[in-house]
């Protein structure tokens, strides 16, 4: 009989496995904490690796963002540099090498060593060979990281009139039916009955309101029946009107020989005589020699009625002429009457400065609009005496511009259809008119007036007014627009 005999092999095997894992469930649990234990380890060491990734990644975009932000203040640094520059030489464009830019400045740290560099291009933007603005572009670098470079742009000059909507010398009365935005302001007293949406500044602290404003009596500088007092300032600066004063003869010089049009004086009786201006949306211009107008009795105060001339009744047609774009100047040695669609820049002068005896007015005869709106079209329109709308202007009138009565008044004169001073009957449905809206600038030296009452009813003129500056025109005016101070500054700011 056989007897099997164990396999010690097996045993051995066995006992090992025993001795190494007596308990199995001990030893797969075993297995899973050492698992878990690296998988935490990895989640650990991911998480390390993101944050100090990250930290990492805010320290370098920390870096940059000081870089940047010491660019920036490094290209204002040299827009700053060069405004003193021109202020100590004025229409120097070259920093005073003579050479053509860019123009490299150099800013240093107050502790030793330099922040970086300032590289400066500067162009002058000239009409009839006279520089009428300054444009100075600022790239600034950081040596603490030049690769993020910053741009300003800076446009220096006078502040124009043209950041105004009305610009006055007298005392007056803007009624309730006005809508006025923009600043508004006179060197005399103001009653604002209408509405505004920016500064009405007076240069005085009180006036006595005379009968003519509704109010014999001591006011402040600025009062009124209108909702935005909280925007009305009395005692401010008194904007000099002789320094606005453009010098008509040097327009004059610079139209006859710097390129621009002229129009010598025309023949005839005052009564018969100027020049009619047709803008054309194509940058041209029509212009016609009147050689007759019709009378009629129009008044400026209220109480004398003289005979006005400013109804075309013939002309004849000079030509059609092309704007010159280097010198978009027309000066007319007459009267004008302006009216149509204006491409571009350009500034028209009703003057006579060779002649004492007489200072003729700027005549709106009809609508005058803009070919575009975005800045690249604008109108000045400069009398040496007043700006006139007359008798026979549409119902409902536009006009954009920047229009200037040197010496005189911008209005609507008073007409009647009664009494002895009463219009032909052929025009006495034009005695009274519906809106008259203003997109850009007044500056009158008297008082203004585009609509009248008697007892507060409305008897003559436009019965609703609204009036806006034109932004785009106060930051790139026409060529020789008037100046508001003498100061030069930067008009226009931006980063390229």
């Amino acid at each position: 009989m056989r007897h099997q005999t164990p396999d010690t092999r097996d045993r051995k095997t066995d006992e090992s496995a025993v001795a190494r894992c007596p308990l199995p469930i001990a030893c797969a649990q075993a297995g899973v904490t050492t698992m878990m234990v690296i998988a935490f380890m990895g989640i650990f060491l991911l998480i390390m690796g993101t944050i100090t990734s990250y930290a990492f990644e805010q320290a370098k975009y920390g870096r940059a963002l000081y870089g940047r932000e010491q660019a920036l203040a490094i290209a204002e640094s040299g827009l700053e540099y060069y405004r003193w520059f021109l202020a100590h030489n004025p229409g120097n464009l070259t920093n005073g090498t003579g050479l053509p830019g860019p123009y490299t400045y150099t800013v240093n740290d107050p502790e030793g060593g330099t922040l970086g560099n300032a590289s400066l291009t500067v162009t002058g933007n000239s009409q009839c060979g006279v520089i009428q603005s300054i444009d100075i572009t600022s790239r600034g670098t950081s040596n603490a990281n030049v690769g993020f470079p910053r741009t300003l742009f800076a446009r220096y000059m006078r502040p124009s009139v043209a950041a105004y909507s009305y610009l006055l010398k007298s005392n007056v009365w803007a009624g309730p039916d006005r809508n006025i935005t923009g600043r508004y302001h006179s060197n005399g007293g103001i009653r604002m009955d209408g509405t505004n949406n920016s500064d009405v500044s007076s240069a005085l602290t009180t006036w006595t309101c005379d009968a003519g404003s509704g109010c014999p009596s001591t006011k402040n500088g600025v009062f009124g029946a209108g909702p935005g007092f909280a925007l009305w300032y009395n005692s401010a600066a008194s904007v000099d009107f002789a320094g606005i004063a453009t010098s008509l003869a040097s327009l004059k010089t610079y139209a006859q020989t710097g390129g621009g049009l002229y129009f010598a004086s025309s023949t005839g009786s005052v009564t018969s005589r100027g020049y009619h201006m047709l803008f054309k949306s194509n940058g041209t211009v029509d212009v016609s020699r009147v050689t007759g107008t019709v009378g009629v009795k129009g008044s400026a105060d209220g109480s004398t009625f003289p005979t006005e001339y400013n109804i075309i009744a013939n002309k004849t047609l000079l030509g059609n002429y092309t704007i010159p774009a280097s010198c978009s100047l027309i000066f007319a040695d007459d009267r004008v009457w302006v009216e149509g669609v204006v491409k571009g820049k350009v500034t028209v002068v009703a003057a006579t400065p060779s002649d004492t005896g007489t200072s003729p007015d700027a005549i709106i005869a009809n609508n005058i609009t803009y070919a575009a709106n975005d800045g690249t079209s604008g109108l000045t329109v400069m009398s040496e005496r007043n700006v006139l709308i007359p008798l026979t202007s549409p119902d409902i009138m536009e006009i954009h511009g920047i229009f200037v009565a040197q010496s005189g008044y911008y209005g609507r004169n008073h007409y009647t259809t009664s009494g002895n001073n009463e219009v032909p009957s052929q025009y006495d449905s034009y005695v009274m008119q519906t809106q008259l809206t203003t997109v850009g600038t007044i500056v009158s030296a008297g008082r203004t007036g585009t609509k009248w009452t008697n007892g507060g009813v409305f008897v003559s003129g436009y019965a609703t007014r609204v009036d806006a500056y034109d932004q785009l025109q106060a930051m790139n005016p026409p060529p020789f627009t008037p100046s508001a101070s003498t100061d030069y500054s930067f008009v226009l700011w931006r980063e390229q």
